[in-house]
């Protein structure tokens, strides 16, 4: 990963990322127990689970913004905007006035801004590195979010049971101050290859739009560009006029234009039944720790230091599989789903079926990994195979669509855990993966899908006829 490491721009994003993955694992741990110890009904875990996740379902809403605005303002501004809302937790608190209710208001408006913040992030990188680093930088990016999730996660957990969960939260304001600071002083060029949308020369060593990659809206919009004569009629080649390719819901089109006829439709269908599953485990899983209890020798921990280390596995097996995930990068890509999918869900079936904290929070962790590599390798999918001025469309796209039942799905973990037992709810993701290697397996334009590097957004991505 030394390539996108030698460019300043993306070592100083890079920082920033890491700094706000940290903000956002602990206010998410804090939060889901928070709503939990508050109340004690697993239906709450879920309710908060649900209106955390229902912003990422209209995440397309924020691609055409992304890829329009100037990706450091946007990044400093979410930062600022994060570290306010956050502060208000400790403050209530302080006045005596916390409730459950604040939790659940403050989650979904957290979640809002992040909707800007990542597609932000996947839009600079195609901008500011080549294409051949994209996979190390997404590879970089994973790990780092994996792996401070990761510690996050179990030092959260355990700070909970020693300080409380609020204190996460005065933590939580300051990295988001000082990721704001970091983001700010990123130089990200262009889609045209100007920095910050402003006219010159793309900066020193960044990667520049030269990539004979542009579309007719490579420019920012028809007030910040020239507009030649004839601009505002209908082109004689058929297309739309300047002013309505420069319009928000013109460019949405043009994203989901991208997507249409793609692998990525069947790959997206699977994805948002995985989600759904995904959903249930993570509003179960502070009952679910509850009752699974911890053993004599980790009592120190107490169950809130147990729930932060089933977290923590979580993130240690897609951190690992984040990490492997440039050793296959050549390998094909149906082939990593099939095998992926069915090891991830024998092996989170096996964790629930053992019920003992570290055995189950070693299987989850080795049940994730493939999750770790397909993400990773669907992420670089994304951003080298649209124009860059399409990516943030795209992958807002692509993330509201597999997030769409996110939130149902942890509505009804909720109501399930409450209902037939957390364990039942934390079963129902083993069965999907499981079901979802025969889907790819059935499906002859997932199943043959080349490696990454060579896949494209055609409607035969592999090649054949």
């Amino acid at each position: 990963m030394r390539g996108p490491f030698e460019n300043a721009a993306f070592r100083r994003l890079f920082v920033g990322r890491v700094i706000t993955n940290v903000g956002d694992s602990l206010y998410f741990i804090g939060a889901m127990w928070l709503a939990y110890s508050l109340t004690g009904d697993p239906f709450y875990t879920g309710l908060a689970g649900f209106l955390t996740m229902v912003p990422r379902a209209f995440q397309f809403l924020a691609g055409p913004l992304v890829d329009r605005w100037s990706l450091r303002r946007t990044l400093v501004g979410t930062q600022l905007a994060q570290a306010l809302i956050v502060s208000t937790i400790p403050l209530v608190h302080l006045l005596g006035a916390l409730t459950v209710w604040h939790v659940l208001v403050i989650m979904p408006l957290l979640s809002a801004l992040n909707q800007l913040v990542y597609p932000a992030q996947s839009a600079a990188l195609p901008r500011i590195l080549d294409d051949e680093d994209l996979v190390a930088a997404n590879s970089a990016f994973s790990v780092a979010y994996q792996g401070l999730d990761m510690v996050a996660n179990g030092v959260g957990g355990v700070l909970i049971g020693v300080i409380g969960a609020v204190a996460l939260f005065a933590i939580d304001a300051v990295t988001f101050g000082i990721a704001a600071l970091v983001f700010a002083t990123l130089s990200i060029p262009a889609a045209d290859g100007t920095p910050d949308g402003e006219s010159g020369t793309p900066a020193p060593g960044e990667a520049t739009a030269e990539r004979e990659r542009s579309a007719p809206d490579a420019r920012e919009a028809p007030d910040e560009a020239t507009v030649p004569d004839g601009g505002r009629d209908a082109a004689a080649d058929g297309t739309a006029p300047t002013e309505e390719r420069g319009s928000y819901l013109a460019r949405m089109r043009e994203g989901v234009d991208a997507v249409r006829g793609t692998f990525l439709v069947p790959l997206i269908g699977a994805a948002v039944v995985a989600n759904f599953a995904a959903g249930m485990v993570l509003a179960s899983l502070p009952p679910y720790a509850d009752a699974l209890g911890v053993p004599p020798a980790l009592s120190a921990i107490g169950v809130a230091g147990g729930y932060g280390l089933l977290m923590a596995s979580f993130a240690a097996g897609t951190f690992l599989g984040a990490l492997g995930a440039s050793l296959i990068e050549d390998r094909p890509f149906g082939r990593t789903l099939v095998v992926g999918f069915a090891c991830t869900g024998s092996l989170w079936t096996a964790g629930v079926l053992v019920d003992w904290l570290p055995a189950t929070a070693l299987l989850f962790a080795l049940a994730l990994v493939p999750i770790g590599v397909v993400n990773v390798q669907i992420a670089a999918i994304v951003q080298s195979a649209p124009p860059n001025e399409l990516v943030g469309r795209v992958s807002s796209l692509l993330s509201s669509s597999v997030s769409a039942l996110f939130p149902v799905g942890s509505l009804a973990g909720g109501v399930v855990a409450g209902a037939f037992g957390p364990r039942i709810a934390m079963a129902a993701f083993g069965v999907v993966a499981c079901t979802q290697a025969g889907y790819v397996l059935a499906r002859r334009d997932l199943r043959t899908l080349p490696a990454p590097a060579a896949a494209t957004l055609d409607a035969d991505p592999a090649g054949i006829n």
